[in-house]
């Protein structure tokens, strides 16, 4: 039901004002703006304990808007009341001033498209504008073959073979290991948040089809860059 600044005098427009207030601190959010201003002027005093939100408002509004500080109090004429404001902005006072004669301004009605817009606005204000960016490692494995008879080309176009987001395989060489037997040391660049190298070990190189060629995986080296 829509309120008017001039019902704010009845029962009834407490009590509308008093539901519009439950969970809230102010009328338009968690400060003052020019709507709570508009609203105290016109409530003539502070509602009875049958409208606790509404007198719980009244109350912080009064603590904020004191008469006692003349010297930091800008006057503003509502309807007929005039109201010192303390902590209130001068640009919201003087907007305020410039509206004095909206006695039918719609206090609690339906939200409109341009409200809904604002408040979208404002929600996507606080989110982060750009999301913080992954960090990346550097790791150098030992991959070793079976035994001396083992393809290690073979062994490592399989290694090769494995491909998925944030993994990029580098520059490698043979190295003897004894018996005639050598492993694959192979470098690889991950994105952390994609590629776990312990996952990659035992889910990836050491079961089929790699594991025809690859008996073990070690991590020789772990950096980030």
């Amino acid at each position: 039901m829509a309120v008017t600044l001039s019902d704010l005098h009845t029962e009834s427009g407490l009590k509308s004002l008093d539901e519009f207030l439950a969970g809230k601190s102010y009328i338009s959010g968690d400060h003052i703006t020019k709507d709570d201003i508009k609203v105290y002027a016109a409530v003539l005093e502070r509602p009875g304990s049958g409208f606790p939100n509404a007198s719980k408002w009244y109350e912080s509004l009064s603590s904020h808007l004191a008469p006692s500080f003349p010297g930091k109090a800008v006057g503003v004429r509502i309807s007929g009341n005039s109201l010192p404001v303390e902590h209130a902005p001068a640009k919201e006072a003087a907007s305020a001033k410039d509206e004095d004669d909206d006695d039918d301004l719609d206090l609690f009605g339906d939200e409109t498209e341009e409200d809904k817009k604002a408040a979208e606005e404002r929600e996507a204000a606080k989110k982060p504008t750009k999301k913080k960016e992954s960090g990346k490692s550097s790791v150098l494995l030992d991959v070793k073959p079976w035994d001396d008879e083992t393809d290690m080309k073979k062994l490592e176009e399989a290694v090769r073979s494995i491909e998925m987001p944030g993994l990029l395989w580098g520059a490698s060489k043979l190295v003897p290991v004894g018996y005639g037997i050598k492993k694959l040391q192979i470098m690889m660049t991950i994105v952390d948040d994609l590629v776990s190298v312990d996952t990659l070990i035992e889910e990836r190189l050491t079961v089929e089809p790699c594991n025809e060629y690859i008996q073990s995986c070690d991590i020789v080296a772990f950096n980030k860059i």
